[in-house]
Protein backbone atom coordinates (compact mmCIF):
# COMPACT_ATOMS: atom_id res chain seq x y z
CA UNK A 1 0.00 0.00 0.00
CA UNK A 2 1.47 3.33 -1.10
CA UNK A 3 0.19 5.86 1.40
CA UNK A 4 1.01 8.76 -0.93
CA UNK A 5 -1.64 7.54 -3.37
CA UNK A 6 -4.35 7.99 -0.79
CA UNK A 7 -6.38 11.19 -0.64
CA UNK A 8 -5.29 13.78 1.90
CA UNK A 9 -8.29 12.85 4.04
CA UNK A 10 -7.56 9.12 3.85
CA UNK A 11 -3.88 9.63 4.62
CA UNK A 12 -4.59 11.69 7.71
CA UNK A 13 -7.24 9.17 8.77
CA UNK A 14 -4.61 6.42 8.55
CA UNK A 15 -2.16 8.60 10.42
CA UNK A 16 -4.67 8.98 13.24
CA UNK A 17 -5.04 5.24 13.85
CA UNK A 18 -3.12 2.98 16.27
CA UNK A 19 -1.09 1.56 13.37
CA UNK A 20 2.62 2.50 13.67
CA UNK A 21 2.74 3.28 9.94
CA UNK A 22 2.31 5.82 8.58
CA UNK A 23 3.74 7.64 11.57
CA UNK A 24 5.95 10.58 12.42
CA UNK A 25 8.57 9.69 9.83
CA UNK A 26 6.03 9.50 7.02
CA UNK A 27 4.44 12.75 8.15
CA UNK A 28 7.88 14.37 8.19
CA UNK A 29 8.59 13.23 4.64
CA UNK A 30 5.24 14.55 3.45
CA UNK A 31 5.85 17.90 5.14
CA UNK A 32 9.19 18.12 3.38
CA UNK A 33 7.57 17.34 0.03
CA UNK A 34 4.97 20.07 0.62
CA UNK A 35 7.73 22.54 1.43
CA UNK A 36 9.65 21.63 -1.70
CA UNK A 37 6.46 22.02 -3.75
CA UNK A 38 5.96 25.52 -2.37
CA UNK A 39 9.51 26.37 -3.40
CA UNK A 40 8.67 25.17 -6.92
CA UNK A 41 5.57 27.36 -6.84
CA UNK A 42 7.74 30.42 -6.20
CA UNK A 43 9.88 29.44 -9.19
CA UNK A 44 6.81 29.02 -11.40
CA UNK A 45 5.71 32.54 -10.52
CA UNK A 46 9.19 33.92 -11.24
CA UNK A 47 10.29 32.30 -14.49
CA UNK A 48 9.26 34.20 -17.61
CA UNK A 49 8.99 37.59 -15.88
CA UNK A 50 11.21 40.31 -17.35
CA UNK A 51 11.95 41.67 -13.91
CA UNK A 52 13.63 38.37 -12.97
CA UNK A 53 15.37 37.59 -16.25
CA UNK A 54 18.76 38.03 -14.58
CA UNK A 55 18.11 35.07 -12.23
CA UNK A 56 15.93 32.94 -14.48
CA UNK A 57 18.49 30.21 -15.14
CA UNK A 58 19.38 29.94 -11.46
CA UNK A 59 15.71 29.75 -10.53
CA UNK A 60 15.05 27.10 -13.16
CA UNK A 61 17.96 24.98 -11.92
CA UNK A 62 16.80 25.29 -8.31
CA UNK A 63 13.24 24.40 -9.30
CA UNK A 64 14.41 21.29 -11.17
CA UNK A 65 16.29 20.11 -8.10
CA UNK A 66 13.32 20.89 -5.84
CA UNK A 67 11.18 18.77 -8.15
CA UNK A 68 13.53 15.81 -7.66
CA UNK A 69 13.62 16.38 -3.92
CA UNK A 70 9.83 16.52 -3.74
CA UNK A 71 9.49 13.19 -5.54
CA UNK A 72 12.17 11.57 -3.40
CA UNK A 73 10.58 12.86 -0.20
CA UNK A 74 7.27 11.36 -1.27
CA UNK A 75 9.08 8.05 -1.83
CA UNK A 76 10.44 8.36 1.70
CA UNK A 77 6.92 8.11 3.15
CA UNK A 78 6.88 4.43 2.19
CA UNK A 79 10.60 3.93 2.75
CA UNK A 80 10.17 5.04 6.34
CA UNK A 81 7.30 2.60 6.84
CA UNK A 82 9.28 -0.23 5.25
CA UNK A 83 12.31 0.60 7.39
CA UNK A 84 10.26 0.33 10.55
CA UNK A 85 8.58 -2.98 9.64
CA UNK A 86 11.52 -5.27 10.55
CA UNK A 87 11.86 -3.51 13.91
CA UNK A 88 8.19 -4.01 14.71
CA UNK A 89 8.55 -7.69 13.83
CA UNK A 90 11.56 -8.15 16.12
CA UNK A 91 9.68 -6.50 18.99
CA UNK A 92 7.07 -9.26 18.71
CA UNK A 93 9.66 -12.01 19.29
CA UNK A 94 9.84 -13.55 22.77
CA UNK A 95 12.46 -11.81 24.88
CA UNK A 96 14.32 -15.11 25.35
CA UNK A 97 14.39 -15.81 21.59
CA UNK A 98 17.96 -16.74 20.56
CA UNK A 99 19.57 -13.92 18.59
CA UNK A 100 16.81 -11.44 19.45
CA UNK A 101 19.20 -8.77 20.71
CA UNK A 102 21.34 -8.92 17.56
CA UNK A 103 18.25 -8.75 15.36
CA UNK A 104 16.93 -5.85 17.40
CA UNK A 105 20.17 -3.90 16.99
CA UNK A 106 20.23 -4.51 13.24
CA UNK A 107 16.59 -3.56 12.79
CA UNK A 108 16.99 -0.44 14.92
CA UNK A 109 19.90 0.74 12.80
CA UNK A 110 17.85 0.13 9.66
CA UNK A 111 14.98 2.15 11.11
CA UNK A 112 17.38 5.11 11.51
CA UNK A 113 18.19 5.24 7.80
CA UNK A 114 14.96 6.76 6.47
CA UNK A 115 14.69 9.61 9.02
CA UNK A 116 18.32 10.51 8.40
CA UNK A 117 17.76 10.61 4.65
CA UNK A 118 14.63 12.73 5.11
CA UNK A 119 16.77 15.19 7.07
CA UNK A 120 19.42 15.28 4.36
CA UNK A 121 16.82 15.90 1.67
CA UNK A 122 15.14 18.55 3.79
CA UNK A 123 18.38 20.41 4.44
CA UNK A 124 19.08 20.61 0.73
CA UNK A 125 15.51 21.75 0.07
CA UNK A 126 16.01 24.50 2.64
CA UNK A 127 19.13 25.73 0.83
CA UNK A 128 17.16 25.96 -2.41
CA UNK A 129 14.28 27.66 -0.63
CA UNK A 130 16.75 30.35 0.46
CA UNK A 131 17.40 31.02 -3.23
CA UNK A 132 13.68 31.35 -3.89
CA UNK A 133 13.22 33.65 -0.91
CA UNK A 134 16.08 35.92 -1.96
CA UNK A 135 15.65 35.99 -5.74
CA UNK A 136 12.13 34.74 -6.47
CA UNK A 137 9.06 36.83 -7.22
CA UNK A 138 8.11 39.19 -4.41
CA UNK A 139 4.50 38.26 -5.18
CA UNK A 140 5.24 34.79 -3.81
CA UNK A 141 7.54 35.71 -0.94
CA UNK A 142 5.06 34.46 1.66
CA UNK A 143 5.06 31.07 -0.07
CA UNK A 144 8.84 30.94 0.27
CA UNK A 145 8.43 31.57 3.99
CA UNK A 146 5.81 28.85 4.22
CA UNK A 147 8.18 26.49 2.38
CA UNK A 148 10.91 27.18 4.93
CA UNK A 149 8.51 26.53 7.80
CA UNK A 150 7.31 23.23 6.33
CA UNK A 151 10.81 22.01 5.58
CA UNK A 152 12.06 22.91 9.06
CA UNK A 153 9.15 20.94 10.54
CA UNK A 154 10.11 18.00 8.35
CA UNK A 155 13.74 18.05 9.46
CA UNK A 156 12.93 18.48 13.15
CA UNK A 157 10.28 15.76 13.02
CA UNK A 158 12.55 13.31 11.21
CA UNK A 159 15.24 13.98 13.81
CA UNK A 160 12.98 12.88 16.65
CA UNK A 161 12.17 9.70 14.75
CA UNK A 162 15.88 8.99 14.56
CA UNK A 163 16.69 9.88 18.18
CA UNK A 164 14.03 7.54 19.54
CA UNK A 165 15.86 4.72 17.79
CA UNK A 166 19.44 5.71 18.60
CA UNK A 167 18.42 5.88 22.25
CA UNK A 168 17.99 2.10 22.34
CA UNK A 169 21.10 1.14 20.35
CA UNK A 170 23.60 -0.97 22.26
CA UNK A 171 26.46 0.31 20.12
CA UNK A 172 26.74 3.75 21.68
CA UNK A 173 29.56 4.81 19.37
CA UNK A 174 27.33 4.40 16.32
CA UNK A 175 24.44 6.02 18.16
CA UNK A 176 26.45 9.09 19.08
CA UNK A 177 27.81 9.44 15.53
CA UNK A 178 24.29 9.38 14.16
CA UNK A 179 23.07 11.81 16.81
CA UNK A 180 25.94 14.21 16.15
CA UNK A 181 25.37 14.20 12.39
CA UNK A 182 21.66 14.87 12.83
CA UNK A 183 22.12 17.54 15.47
CA UNK A 184 24.45 19.31 13.05
CA UNK A 185 21.86 19.11 10.26
CA UNK A 186 19.15 20.38 12.59
CA UNK A 187 21.27 23.32 13.68
CA UNK A 188 22.10 24.40 10.13
CA UNK A 189 18.54 23.96 8.91
CA UNK A 190 17.10 25.84 11.89
CA UNK A 191 19.46 28.77 11.41
CA UNK A 192 18.68 29.07 7.70
CA UNK A 193 14.93 28.71 8.24
CA UNK A 194 14.96 31.43 10.88
CA UNK A 195 16.84 33.74 8.53
CA UNK A 196 14.37 33.08 5.70
CA UNK A 197 11.25 33.30 7.82
CA UNK A 198 12.41 36.28 9.86
CA UNK A 199 13.44 38.30 6.82
CA UNK A 200 10.15 37.62 5.05
CA UNK A 201 8.00 38.26 8.13
CA UNK A 202 9.73 41.57 8.83
CA UNK A 203 9.46 42.67 5.21
CA UNK A 204 5.74 41.92 5.13
CA UNK A 205 5.12 43.71 8.42
CA UNK A 206 7.07 46.73 7.22
CA UNK A 207 4.94 46.97 4.10
CA UNK A 208 1.82 46.92 6.22
CA UNK A 209 2.85 50.01 8.22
Amino acid sequence: MDYTKESCRDFTRLLATHSPTPGGGGAAALAGALGAALGEMVAALTVGKKRYAWVEEEIKAAAAELDRLRETLLDMVMEDAEGFLPLSQVYRLPKDEPGREEKLEEATLRACAAPKKIMELGCRAMELTAVMAEKGSVMAVSDAGCAASMIRAAVDSAALNLYINTKSLKNREKAERLNAACLDMQSGCRQLSEEIYGTIRNALLERGR
